[in-house]
């Protein structure tokens, strides 16, 4: 069986910066592989596209451009905030407003968005809200362990369940 829409795909990859012998950024291994509900829309779309058709046991190697990724570097995702939205009694929160701390935040719509501390201000905090991945070129190697057909339910849910299906 091939992947596909709809198929619940098993993988194993490493994830490195720029190509072959980048530094490695994520593994994933046979104790604990990727378990995918393919095609609806939650993985980036050009690595779909790159698994699309492949059989089990079938190794894979790709890049991705940034743009294919998570976009260009951009100079509007650092933002100044005001010291009063890390308030908590009157101060701030110096255990979560550390420089180098990621914060989950909201944007205006309420969806969540990740920053990262780069300074603090007397009067304001700088955070960069770009995702860790942009603007960087992404090499990845793998192979497909196993393809299955969705069930009902999975695919109402949009994503897999069981023993090897993961809740996010």
């Amino acid at each position: 069986m091939k992947v596909g829409k709809n198929k619940v795909v098993t993988l194993i990859y490493t994830l490195r910066f720029e190509d072959v012998n980048g530094e490695i950024i994520q593994q994933v291994n046979e104790e604990r592989p990727f378990v995918h509900l393919f095609g609806n829309g939650t993985l980036l779309p050009t690595f779909e596209a790159n698994l699309n058709s492949l059989e089990p046991e079938t190794e894979f190697e790709f890049s991705l451009a940034p743009e294919e990724g998570y976009g260009e570097y951009s100079q509007e995702a650092i933002i100044e905030l005001e010291n009063s939205i890390f308030e908590k009694d009157g101060k701030i929160d110096e255990e979560l407003v550390k420089i180098g701390n990621m914060i989950t935040m909201q944007d205006q719509d309420g969806n969540p968005l990740d920053g990262r501390v780069l300074e603090i201000k007397t009067d304001k905090v700088v955070m960069d809200f770009n995702h860790s991945l942009a603007g960087k070129n992404l090499f990845f190697s793998g192979k497909v362990l196993d393809v299955r057909e969705a069930s009902d339910e999975e695919l109402s849910h949009k994503h897999v369940h069981g023993p090897d299906g993961h809740h996010h």
